[in-house]
């Protein structure tokens, strides 16, 4: 899913235009942390995956 500068503009003049300029930097920062901590948790799951599977692989 690529988005163009136009669409861009449009979300975020939409989202100007329902949660005023005093909420957008509260959601945008909501936005990012919640972004990264889904990050963090992946990564964490795919290091688990990694570790099990080397675990595995030891006792064959």
């Amino acid at each position: 899913m690529n988005l163009g500068f136009g669409e861009v503009a449009i979300i975020l003049v939409v989202a100007l235009l329902l949660f005023g300029p005093k909420k957008l930097p509260q959601l945008g920062r909501a936005a990012g942390q919640t972004l990264h901590e889904f990050k963090r948790g992946m990564k964490n799951v795919m290091e688990d995956e990694d570790e099990t599977k080397r675990k595995i692989d030891a006792n064959k």
